[in-house]
């Protein structure tokens, strides 16, 4: 039975599961130029993708902001409140059902010790870590945790920052590892038919945007994602978010 709120839509058939709104980029009178961060990537990836031929704005989801009273139909004012620490970690510190694993800088992240021990499996990375490093890790240690936890779904925080002369990530990963590596991350969570939602998360640097279109047509193009086909059941659809996460 579906609560009372403005969230549920109906989505036809014809739209890719992309969700995004022109209200993520973020604009003040011109300043935003002047940032080194590049505060409207997601506007640019939509746009590098119609540019492809890939995507038209009929296609798309537009996201809805959802109100206090909207987030209520399905959380405690409790827990919401609780969002203000460490995003997901200090969230679900003590349920079983969520495992999290998480790829970081060890020398800068997380700063949060208490939160850092709801990471079931951590892979901490040195400075300066490169491609051959960073994917065979990645590779192992997925394989690793869905050993360990089948999943009913993968949230997928597919962060840009460890992108090679990013100043808060401290990694020296390549575009090609960066497209590479939601490759390998799709690949092994489809190949166990298990649905996954990419969130594009952090990463600011001015060539940003386009490493993210490129590993959207690259996943397109594999055929790892795309419009349901009769033949996919609603279990086993993908979902990619263009807005930032929550930390």
């Amino acid at each position: 039975m579906l609560h009372t709120t403005q969230l549920y839509q109906h989505v036809p058939e014809t739209r890719w599961p992309i969700v995004y709104s022109p209200r993520y980029n973020i604009t003040f009178m011109g300043l935003e130029k002047l940032h080194p961060f590049d505060a409207g990537k997601w506007g640019k990836v939509i746009n590098f993708l119609k540019e492809e031929k890939l995507l038209s704005d009929s296609m798309l989801v537009e996201a809805r902001e959802a109100s206090e009273e909207d987030l209520l139909v399905v959380h405690t004012r409790r827990y919401l409140n609780e969002l203000k620490g460490n995003g997901h970690e200090r969230d679900f510190m003590d349920d079983k059902r969520v495992y999290i694993m998480d790829v970081y800088n060890r020398h800068i992240y997380p700063g949060d010790r208490f939160a850092k021990q709801a990471i079931r499996r951590k892979v901490e990375l040195e400075w300066g870590t490169e491609d051959d490093e960073y994917l065979d890790k990645v590779e192992r240690n997925i394989k690793k945790s869905l050993q360990e936890h089948l999943p009913d779904v993968v949230v997928y925080n597919a962060g840009t920052d460890i992108l090679e002369g990013d100043r808060l990530g401290g990694l020296s990963i390549s575009p090609a590892g960066i497209v590479k590596r939601d490759e390998l991350v799709f690949r092994m969570v489809r190949g166990r038919r298990v649905p996954i939602l990419m969130v594009t998360s952090g990463g600011y640097q001015k060539r940003t945007a386009r490493i993210i279109a490129d590993s959207i047509l690259n996943l397109f193009g594999l055929g790892l994602i795309g419009p349901e086909s009769p033949s996919v059941s609603a279990q086993n659809s993908d979902t990619l978010l263009l807005p930032p996460a929550v930390p």
